[in-house]
């Protein structure tokens, strides 16, 4: 017998990356650079880095919907992977700037006073003169897009080793993964970190040899960019969870000893899992932060974490599109509370500002998620899909 193709046993990931083709060809038809110019590229941008967001919800979908576990450390892998790709564009930006200025002496620059007026065009925010050493392969692309999946999957492999061989399940799981979250942060805060501490990392979205494209192009070229990584790592997760990897993964999160009984290595499973989840996130925060232009420690603060888990909840977990739709529901509409856009609501007495009221909304959204509708958004499509056996 001919096997089906996965694809056609799996209809929700066509119709996910048909929906993504579609929405990615009429962006660009749309945009500045190559279409009508109807959206603006600050719009661009905007909707770029939505579906970097709906990546991370993906990672964060395979570790709490498919796995069962809240981790509320996954935004520590998204910045992480910002930080790897962001030292390359500071840098080789930084050497451009700093080249050309020492090209204009009398006397050629060395390739050591190169170095050191980098440094000190990097580091004398901070009081630095020398190169720390987690900048040795900030020269090289290649190298640091090899961080980009090993600093952050590196970092997973050893936390998860350390917590699931403990058998740490439950919200100690989820308090210890919050803790590791906030070390990382306040350690980054420091100024001798070697990542420039509060100031973080900026000029991101000015890349090195294309000073001639300009922003509307750019942003263009990372929705492009954005929309192949959801769309590739969206079907290797479906992939993944639709097997019988994802029948024991899935088995694990109902009752994790009954299938230690069966001889299923569960620490194994669930260290697959969550250091490939980190490394999704990862390339998530790769993508995002060039497009935002600038990286600081706040973005791995705790809360960041909790506001991915909302969006999942609130998309539908266990259901890799509701992460997808509950990412950009969410984020879309966050942008355009807190961008003032949303009209206050005059009330007797006061005045609802959605800039300050937006948070409470969420949560609240959040709470009436959780008590009412479990399912999330992605249990309307499941109604239709009953009525439509049904009929």
């Amino acid at each position: 017998m001919t096997r089906t193709p996965f694809i056609l046993r799996n209809p929700s990931v066509l119709v996910v990356l048909a929906g993504l083709a579609v929405f990615t060809v009429a962006v660009t038809l749309l945009s500045q650079a190559y279409g009508t110019g109807a959206v603006p590229t600050s719009m661009v941008k905007v909707l770029g880095k939505t579906l970097c967001l709906a990546l991370a919800a993906v990672a964060m979908d395979l570790v709490w919907g498919y796995l069962g576990i809240l981790s509320l450390g996954q935004m520590a892998f998204f910045a992480l992977g910002g930080y790897m790709i962001g030292q390359w564009l500071m840098y080789a930006r930084t050497e451009g700037i700093v080249a050309a200025q020492l090209a204009q002496g009398p006397i050629p620059a060395t390739a050591q006073e190169l170095q050191d007026a980098v440094t000190n065009q990097i580091f004398g925010v901070v009081g630095a003169s020398e190169l720390p050493l987690v900048w040795s392969f900030a020269h090289s692309l290649t190298l640091q897009l090899i961080l980009v999946l090993a600093v952050p999957g590196l970092l997973a492999l050893v936390f998860g080793w350390l917590a699931f061989r403990s058998r740490v399940n439950g919200v100690y799981l989820s308090i210890l993964t919050q803790a590791m979250t906030l070390a990382l942060a306040l350690w980054l805060f420091q100024n001798d970190s070697g990542f420039r501490g509060n100031n973080g990392l900026s000029g991101l979205q000015n890349l090195p040899g294309l000073d001639h494209v300009d922003q509307a192009t750019l942003s263009v070229w990372f929705l492009w960019a954005s929309a192949a990584a959801l769309a590739l790592f969206y079907a290797l997760a479906a992939w993944l969870v639709s097997g019988k990897f994802g029948s024991v993964v899935r088995a694990i999160r109902d009752d994790e000893t009954r299938v230690r009984f069966l001889g299923y290595p569960v620490e194994g499973f669930k260290l697959v899992v969550f250091t490939l989840a980190a490394m999704i996130t990862a390339v998530a925060g790769a993508l995002y932060y060039p497009q935002a232009g600038i990286i600081n420690p706040a973005e791995m603060m705790p809360i960041a974490s909790i506001y991915l888990a909302v969006w999942v909840a609130i998309g539908g977990r266990g259901r890799l599109y509701g992460a997808v739709i509950g990412a950009v529901v969410v984020s879309l509409l966050s942008s355009w509370f807190t961008g003032g856009r949303a009209p206050s609501i005059h009330l007797p007495g006061y005045v609802v500002n959605w800039v300050d009221w937006w948070q409470v909304a969420l949560g609240l959204s959040f709470v009436l998620v959780t008590l009412y509708a479990p399912k999330g958004i992605a249990g309307v499509f499941d109604l239709f899909g009953r009525r439509g056996d049904r009929a």
